[in-house]
């Protein structure tokens, strides 16, 4: 029963590689075929530009946006290519009439090439006999020349008009289908070059100029509908370069970088053209560091050249395309005007050479590689950053030839406000430049990096972020000439000593430094290792029922296993939780740490203060004591208090202050001896 499907199934195959194989041309002429066909046979549906008589075929992307180059479109139902209306029938259901091309001339919209073809004698060659193919400038293309041009084509209509006329002309028949992109074509006028384009959105040009209406047959060949009148050209964009007055600089720029021999050569290459205009507008400092750099002046220049001809025409919607410098450019259009990353910065365009395109641009475009790391910050969301630093004193490390890594946090850190510079200010910022220039795409989790504030950095490497330190990053790299900007979360805070080096140092936590030191586990908080430790605050220890406080303190052991139950082996930021993360505790259970409200839960109970650094892990506040699930102890208020305890339990008041006083000093150094005699450990 399954055999008869296999004949449909080849079948379906083979339509579907055929149209695979269509070009794009033929692909959105068949799209609009599709969008078209409710209204009769060969009815094509094209979008036409609102106040214009700009028509195009479009692929399914741009009819449900209705936009061209930004501008709203209406639909039109018009004959597609080589079809026309019979009266009282639907749709377009006969083909044209097959004729020479000089007839086919007069019916597909171009009367005027008709007309000029009988002044200069070209008629009787495309009557006759033989196989050619006209790229036909539309009656509006021949309208829209200018008068001085106009008259010096038909004042000499047996010289100029017909050089042009031929220039228009190939001696064979090519379809749409020939047309293929970077492809040239010589013509029927000295054998000279006609360019063509054929892009993936289905636009065809002919030297820059746009194919309206293609395939045209006729019985001498084929006739092609283009919106203007194209002329030769014989210079090469570095050609194109020498000769203008308004790219001087760009002319000594290019002999300095040794990119003649390519622009010269063989290719089809997009050159935006910076003009005189465009390098005034760049501050002299930054101008003659990148012109006396030749590094960064390549780079530069590479930035402005596309890897592939790029005619205006083919742009009607953004599309992202990549330079020989290796970054990428958007390029756009906006109505009539063609945009570069959303700048209408393009002052003349399609200026045609041998090997590409030149289109004249009036603003430099500096690619990052060519930058200073002060520079891409002040263009970035860290431009508050660079305030900070130039205000300590810093920018020397980030516009020289340096090589460093700038650790810079988001604007959105000093929403309230820069901080005041001073010596603790500086050193810290210090510690926001890593010596080195890296790249986020290959650092490793427990790398350490070496600051200019010879402080050891440690990167952490978690499933959806990387952190160095606490501060994770928070956007692509840009990588300058010599340094690298990495756009961070919060201002880094490095580590100041071990964890309990930190919560010795926090008065907050003075009555969980003595349970530690009581059950015995200082030495491990101190050793080398990755805590995340989830330190209950002295009024945590003071939110606990009496009794249950009394008996938790009165055992060395429970004590260690509850403390242990606070500690992790392994290091979590804060930045590093998106969703629900699961640590093992050194107890053995599990911690849930969870993000709600933009505020770090621990077993759902939410953290006070996260990302206090330490050399060996991070320690976040908690206002309650954690316990395991299957150890938390019933209040019992019938327990006898335990003297000792009781003091220990105001251990919060046995802070700094109080142990340095004379009285109380010797009363908690026994409380502690007492309590080391039951002692544990991890």
């Amino acid at each position: 029963m399954a055999r008869p499907l296999l004949p449909l199934l080849l079948l379906l195959l083979a339509l579907g590689l055929a149209a695979a194989a269509k070009s794009p041309y033929q692909q959105v002429l068949q799209h609009s075929r599709l969008r078209g066909r409710q209204h009769g046979p060969n009815v094509c549906a094209v979008q036409k530009l609102i106040g214009t008589n700009r028509k195009y075929f479009t692929n399914c992307k741009q009819w449900y946006q209705r936009k061209i180059c930004g501008k709203s479109t209406v639909i039109s139902y018009e004959c597609c290519p080589g079809y026309e209306k019979v009266p009282g029938e639907k749709g377009c259901p006969a083909a044209l009439p097959l004729s020479n091309i000089y007839e086919t001339l007069g019916v597909v919209g171009s009367a005027t090439t008709q007309l000029y073809s009988d002044r200069s004698n070209l008629r009787p060659e495309i009557e006759g006999p033989g196989s050619f193919t006209i790229f036909a400038p539309s009656n509006e293309a021949w309208a829209s020349l200018s008068a001085e041009t106009l008259d010096s084509l038909v004042s000499n209509v047996n010289i100029e008009l017909l050089n042009a006329l031929r220039y228009h002309m190939v001696d064979k028949r090519v379809l749409t289908d020939d047309l293929k992109h970077g492809t040239t074509l010589n013509s029927m006028y000295q054998n000279l070059p006609i360019q063509i384009h054929h892009y993936p959105n289905g636009i065809v040009t002919v030297n820059c100029a746009r194919l309206l209406k293609a395939d045209h047959h006729a019985t001498n060949g084929v006739v092609h509908v283009i919106d203007k009148v194209i002329a030769t050209t014989t210079n090469t964009i570095q050609q194109i370069i020498e000769t203008e007055d308004s790219l001087e600089t760009l002319r000594t720029a290019v002999a300095a970088s040794d990119l003649s021999s390519l622009l010269e050569s063989e290719g089809q290459y997009t050159l935006l053209a910076p003009t005189n205009e465009a390098f005034e507008k760049i501050p002299r400092e930054t101008l003659n560091r990148i012109l006396g750099d030749p590094e960064a002046l390549r780079d530069l220049l590479n930035h402005h050249i596309l890897k592939s001809a790029m005619c205006a025409e083919a742009i009607i919607a953004g599309l992202t395309m990549e330079t020989l410098e290796g970054a990428t450019l958007d390029v756009g259009c906006s109505g009539e005007e063609l945009t570069l990353n959303g700048k209408p910065i393009i002052a003349n365009k399609d200026v045609l050479a041998t090997n590409g395109v030149v289109h004249f641009v009036n603003e430099l475009l500096i690619p990052d590689s060519a930058k200073t790391v002060f520079e891409l910050a002040q263009e970035s969301e860290v431009s508050k950053s660079t305030d900070l630093f130039r205000q300590a004193g810093l920018s020397s490390h980030l516009t020289g030839s340096e090589q460093v890594t700038l650790l810079a946090p988001v604007n959105d850190v000093f929403k309230d406000g820069l901080p005041v510079i001073d010596s603790n200010m500086r050193n810290l910022l210090l510690n926001h430049i890593v010596k080195d220039q890296l790249s986020s795409k290959y650092l490793y989790h427990g790398q350490k990096l070496q600051t200019l504030g010879d402080k050891e950095l440690r990167v952490f490497v978690y499933r959806n972020n990387l952190c160095i330190e606490n501060a994770c990053i928070a956007a692509h790299d840009k990588r300058g000439r010599f340094g690298t900007l990495f756009s961070v979360d919060k201002m880094l805070t490095p580590p100041t000593g071990s964890v309990m080096d930190v919560l010795k140092a926090d008065h907050r936590f003075s009555t969980l430094v003595a349970a530690i030191q009581s059950a015995g586990l200082t030495e491990n908080l101190n050793r080398p290792g990755t805590f995340t430790v989830f330190a209950p605050t002295n009024e945590a220890f003071q939110a606990m029922p009496q009794g249950e406080l009394n008996k938790l303190l009165g055992n060395a052991k429970e004590l260690a296993n509850i403390l242990k139950f606070h500690v992790a082996d392994e290091i979590l930021v804060s930045g590093a939780v998106t969703a629900l993360v699961r640590l093992k505790s050194m107890q053995g259970d599990k911690l849930e740490v969870s993000m709600k409200n933009n505020i770090i839960h621990i077993n759902k109970e939410p953290v006070a203060e996260s990302d206090i650094m330490a050399t060996n892990g991070v320690i976040y506040a908690v206002n309650s004591v954690l316990q395991p699930q299957a150890s938390r102890p019933q209040e019992r208020g019938d327990e006898p208090a335990d003297p000792a305890l009781e003091i220990f339990k105001q251990a919060s008041a046995l802070s700094k202050v109080s142990q340095r006083n004379p009285r109380l000093a010797p009363v908690y150094s026994r409380i502690l001896a007492r309590m080391k005699e039951n002692s544990g450990g991890f």
